[in-house]
């Protein structure tokens, strides 16, 4: 008895030790460019080397083709102010936008910004992001739900770290085989394994917008742009003065 009590004690340990860690990141900035204090960003990312951006709150809500030296709208789509606009993403010829409690999401036109369809959408919307096949979407739970292009369910990925679930995931980016997603209210972003939905990292982003720039309408952390023309990864806030080029750096221990 003691001996079979010795070995399941034995594999626990194996398992544990077999587990891979959270690896701990840091942030250095590269560049910095403007971002429109006006923007309560919400979806953020690039389709043919160009900057989208999707932003919130009722009566502000808007889809925009930005101009990164100025961080101002080129072009625009402002919504009726009974919609709360959330994460967007281009998947072939959609450009996907989501809405956070109206239960519908739309189509628009990626390059001509003209509408073309609404879907009916069974939960809250947050994040969305691609992997060029399929969507996943995050509706602030720890779960990401992966979509066809109709945006119909596939499956669900449950998001933990060290066996923990990660909850309050946000805006969300497909990066080099990994989903990065805000944790909102957090300077943290964590880095996905979209097959297990295992945690790989945790990047820390405190201190990104310095305090001497944060004003009252100042909002958290949100918002991961990947452009794969250049490499680049950009990040901003919810009403920042700042849109930031940056790099991830492993924390010493």
């Amino acid at each position: 008895m003691r001996s079979r009590i010795f070995l399941c004690l034995v594999l626990v340990l194996c398992c544990s030790c077999a587990q891979p860690s959270v690896t701990h990141y840091e942030l250095d900035v590269i560049a910095e460019y403007p971002h429109d204090t006006e923007s309560y960003t919400q979806g953020l990312f690039f389709h043919k080397g160009q900057m989208y951006e999707t932003t919130g709150l009722r009566g502000k809500s808007t889809l925009r083709i930005v101009d990164m030296t100025t961080g101002k709208a080129m072009r625009r789509v402002d919504f009726h102010k009974k919609y709360f606009i959330e994460g967007s993403v281009v998947l072939n010829d959609n450009l996907y936008i989501l809405t956070w409690d109206s239960k519908v999401a739309f189509a628009y036109g990626p390059d001509s910004l003209d509408y073309k369809a609404t879907w009916t959408y069974p939960r809250e919307g947050w994040g969305i992001t691609t992997d060029g096949k399929i969507l996943y979407a995050s509706d602030g739970s720890s779960t990401i739900y992966v979509m066809d292009e109709n945006m119909s369910l596939q499956r669900r990925i449950h998001v933990k770290s060290d066996g923990r679930p990660v909850r309050w995931l946000n805006e969300l980016e497909y990066i080099d085989g990994k989903i990065w997603a805000n944790v909102y209210t957090t300077d943290e972003i964590v880095i996905i394994d979209p097959k297990d939905g295992r945690v790989e990292g945790v990047i820390d982003c405190r201190g990104l917008l310095p305090k001497d720039r944060r004003g009252p309408e100042t909002d958290v952390l949100n918002g991961i742009a990947y452009n794969p023309e250049t490499e680049k990864i950009y990040l901003t806030g919810k009403n920042w003065p700042a849109l930031y080029e940056v790099r991830i750096v492993r924390k010493n221990k």
